[in-house]
């Protein structure tokens, strides 16, 4: 045998990848209860994790989630043409994430205050997501269909699970749309759509670089062939165009609103000093710049900071300041506050 027979990754059997990911044959009962199980006790791991804004429940949701696994499905029904897995697989995955949504929802019902991005730092993670949220799901898609795909490194799996987000932004589109704030409930979705874009696109390509639709029946038809090539191809560049528009748009939107927020933080801030207030941040809320500032100033003259925002081409209109006065209490007898 020689050196390149033996350094030969091994690939994982048809029937393997088959039972790995599709929900069929005589099992289909066991793994279906199995999911639905693991499903429902993540969305509420991850819906609870999200509501107390903790960082590792939200990790522990996403160890057990078991969502990968029709979305891997439909990669593999796609790649081997069979249509019965496919739609199975997609209804699965379709009734998945809704349960997840409709969890997420009821645990917000149970909640006193809203669970926007505002205040809670896991929603704000997933409510805007970018380009680079794209390029690290695609990373992590090809390391889950490789480890499918071959043995010696399948043990990658857990790893995969904790860094692609499938259950978490669900459960934030639930919380958020039960918040009244459906905005944010499409950033969610529309991360959750990305991680499952990115699984699946880089699954197919992934199989077509080791060969793994050979492994099925070869059609007699070379038209066959060519005809599953072209449904490939066109199901890619229908998910690159929904997932990369929306992105896109969202990437520059974020790029343009941190380029307005450092502009407002700087004439604001040498305002606040001429005035006795001190700035404490800036940040942009339903399309609002939104500029806090402490302090024990009197009541400002806000027309140089207009002049000022104009200047720099930003409409004062689309600019809110917010005055917080501060004031220090001495204790004892008789205590009054400083400055009376």
């Amino acid at each position: 045998m020689s050196d390149a027979t033996r350094t030969k990754p091994q690939l994982n059997d048809l029937a393997y990848m088959r039972d790995a990911v599709l929900f069929d044959g005589p099992q289909a009962p066991h793994k279906l209860s199995r999911f639905w199980m693991l499903l429902i006790l993540s969305s509420i791991i991850a819906a609870a994790g999200v509501v107390a804004d903790s960082t590792a429940t939200v990790i522990g949701a996403m160890i057990v989630a078991p969502l990968m696994l029709p979305i891997q499905g439909t990669m593999l029904a796609t790649v081997l043409g069979d249509r019965d897995a496919l739609i199975r697989s997609l209804l699965l995955l379709v009734a998945g994430a809704s349960t997840a949504i409709g969890i997420g929802f009821v645990v917000g019902l149970m909640v006193v205050n809203d669970v926007v991005a505002a205040t809670n730092s896991q929603v704000a993670g997933r409510v805007s997501p970018g380009l680079i949220d794209l390029l690290a799901a695609l990373a992590t898609g090809i390391v889950g269909s490789i480890a499918l795909v071959r043995r010696d490194i399948s043990d990658a799996l857990p790893g995969v699970a904790i860094a692609i987000s499938l259950v978490p932004p669900l459960s934030v589109v639930g919380l958020t749309l039960e918040s009244g704030a459906p905005d944010q409930s499409m950033g969610a979705l529309l991360l959750f759509l990305t991680n499952v874009a990115a699984i699946i696109g880089t699954g197919i390509v992934v199989m077509a670089v080791y060969g793994a639709g050979r492994l099925a029946a070869p059609p007699a038809d070379a038209r066959v062939i060519a005809r599953k090539r072209r449904n490939t191809a066109i199901a890619l560049t229908v998910m690159g165009i929904v997932v990369l528009v929306p992105l896109t748009v969202s990437s520059v939107q974020t790029a343009e609103n941190i380029t307005r927020e450092a502009t407002v933080h700087h004439i604001a801030d040498e305002w606040g000093g001429e005035n006795d207030w001190v700035l404490t941040g800036v940040k942009t809320t339903n399309g609002i710049l939104v500029a806090a500032f402490e302090g024990d100033g009197g009541d400002p003259d806000t027309a140089t900071l207009e002049s000022a925002l104009r200047a720099a081409g930003i409409d004062p209109a689309e600019v809110q300041i917010e005055l917080v006065p501060t004031y220090t209490v001495r204790l004892g007898p008789e205590a009054t506050p400083e400055g009376d």
